[in-house]
């Protein structure tokens, strides 16, 4: 960590709301623990009912595919163009949601008996759009319709120059729309201003599996398969990957598809994703939302960063055993090489900031070079965002052209100030807090302007303070195994359903080790109960705390450590501060 932003980092408790009515009537109406009822309502569930919800739901709870607008003759034309024996283009986005979705919707359609194409673009070329080079594999193949996943909402100049070309177009995805709708025969997308789809949180893949499900009722009710000729679970598990690697919100219907997805990654089914996973050194019993988002997302979203992308669904869909071995270990490779890249760029930008740490005196973070590959500025752009608590953008220039990644915190949606600002810009699109952009480089600093202004004025100091949100307070006593048991019920943990974080008051009874050279690990002590923590990159505060017997207030995750074959407690530590004896 850098000097000067040590306070600058310090994070701010929010302690959990309180509702002693609810509480009671959750505790009591489910009979579980008085700590997971607090964590419900510090989730902001009002009623019993949003709670019975939250915990149960199954798969028929899932909504029918048809409230989509537009499903009707999405469906439609598939159909006649499985009965016309026409070609498809399954055309993706080059990120792991696209790679899922394109490789679910291919072998789906294929399995329906259509003739099917997939094509992803390389996001190394600086084309405007990701649709550029659609029209030429389109026109290859000679493909009468084309469907796009994870991507097309943006691009309806582009669409309309494929549907000028005697080329049909449905477009599935689910990012913002920016300005014009494209012109094509549907438009599936949950976020569209007239849409009656209840849940606009749906992934890529996620629209593309509500495709699927869609096309298979049709066909059964036409009577032209049997009901048990296509088990949809069996596409879950690329929806559940796509979806946690796209940071969909594990909440609703969301959560029910993740939750199922699990459950079918770990039969290990699909060839490719299991020796994915052998690479990735994940045992199936071990398959978490978490472990997809740092070790399998990251090797695939590798291709689409700094190699080809095709061959990440050439690996979900690949049959034979020598051949996915191999292609998993070639993304290993590209992993370890985007690593590098990566961790280049991300000191070169940590080293700038140390010498100008003027530009903390802004409320938003805008960088740019051409020294930075624009495939690992997304990574980056988190981290900055994260790390920092503001709007961060950064930009990777080649050529003249800026490709720009951006996040941003909770109180600055971004695509009002993209939109504001539309005329800088060649291109942008994606959500209110991951979006991306292209702008000409001598474009760059008249926008950086208009950008760190529309931030300054529309974000207060409290605003880009780091936030620590607490869900329940608890006591030694009540970590017991029965406890971790009950965390089972709020799984899947991930974007907008975090793991909980609990706290109390715990007695340092010896000082605490550095481990790994950024660690620390601390041995607590609460009445006749003693655990460990792991303080996982807090090294640099262990003078905080040399001395024992001190009393800590420590917020922290609880979770099951396996060491030779023995499991004990283990609380992984987010924060701890110092409690002055009253």
């Amino acid at each position: 960590m850098l000097p000067h932003t040590s306070k600058l980092l310090e994070l701010t408790w929010v302690y959990p709301e309180k509702d002693p009515g609810l509480f009671q009537e959750i505790i009591s109406e489910f009979n579980i623990h008085p700590v997971t009822a607090q964590i419900l309502i510090s989730r902001g569930f009002k009623s019993i009912e949003e709670v019975h919800e939250f915990l149960y739901a199954k798969l028929p709870n899932l909504y029918d595919p048809d409230l989509f607008t537009d499903m009707v003759e999405a469906v439609e034309r598939i159909i006649q163009a499985i009965h016309k024996k026409e070609p498809i283009l399954v055309y993706g986005d080059n990120d792991v949601d696209g790679m899922t979705a394109a490789t679910l919707l291919t072998e789906f359609l294929r399995a329906v008996g259509a003739k099917v194409f997939f094509d992803i673009p390389n996001r190394a070329s600086l084309k405007k759009s990701l649709i550029g080079d659609a029209l030429e594999v389109a026109l290859g193949h000679h493909c009468a319709l084309m469907i796009t996943v994870d991507c097309g909402i943006t691009a309806a100049k582009e669409i309309q120059e494929v549907v000028q070309h005697g080329i049909d177009v449905i477009v599935t995805d689910h990012h913002e729309p920016t300005s014009k709708i494209p012109n094509c025969i549907a438009t599936l997308n949950p976020k569209l201003i007239n849409s009656t789809y209840p849940n606009r949180e749906l992934t890529g893949v996620g629209v593309a599996f509500k495709l699927a499900h869609a096309i298979t009722n049709q066909l059964i009710e036409n009577e032209e398969i049997s009901p048990t000729k296509i088990d949809l679970k069996n596409y879950l598990d690329l929806v559940a990957l796509g979806t946690i690697a796209d940071m969909g919100a594990l909440k609703g219907e969301n959560r029910i598809l993740v939750r199922y997805g699990l459950k079918q990654m770990r039969k290990m089914k699909r060839v490719g994703l299991a020796k994915l996973f052998q690479v990735s050194e994940m045992q199936p019993g071990e398959i978490s939302p978490l472990d997809i988002a740092s070790k399998v997302a990251p090797r695939l979203n590798s291709l689409g960063r700094i190699a080809d992308p095709i061959k990440g669904v050439e690996l979900l869909l690949i049959r034979d055993s020598i051949e996915a071995q191999s292609l998993a270990k070639e993304l290993d490779l590209h992993n370890l090489e985007r690593q590098k890249i990566e961790r280049e760029a991300s000191d070169d930008i940590e080293a700038f900031i140390f010498q100008n740490p003027d530009i903390l005196l802004d409320k938003a973070i805008i960088l740019s070079s051409e020294k930075w590959h624009p495939g690992v500025i997304p990574i980056i752009a988190a981290r900055i965002a994260k790390q920092y608590s503001r709007p961060t953008l950064i930009i990777s220039i080649e050529q003249g052209v800026g490709k720009g990644s951006m996040r941003t915190i909770p109180e600055f949606p971004l695509l009002p100030v993209l939109k504001e600002n539309e005329k800088l810009l060649v291109n942008f699109g994606g959500h209110d807090y991951a979006a991306g952009l292209t702008i000409k480089e001598e474009n760059i600093p008249q926008f950086k302007k208009l950008f760190i202004k529309a931030a300054d004025k529309a974000l207060h100091d409290k605003d880009i303070v780091a936030k620590l949100h607490l869900d329940a307070k608890i006591n030694f006593n009540d970590l017991t195994f029965d406890f971790m048991e009950s965390f089972n019920l709020l799984e899947p943990f991930g974007n907008e359903n975090p793991s909980p974080i609990l706290y109390c008051d715990a007695m340092q009874i010896w000082p605490p080790k550095v481990v790994g050279k950024y660690h620390l690990k601390l041995f607590l002590e609460q009445g006749d109960r003693m655990l460990e923590g792991i303080a996982f990159g807090l090294a640099h505060r262990r003078d905080q705390i040399r001395r024992k017997n001190i009393l800590l207030r420590i917020a922290f995750t609880p979770h099951v450590n396996l060491f030779l074959n023995k499991a004990s407690i283990q609380l992984q530590i987010k924060d701890f501060q110092l409690v002055t004896p009253t």
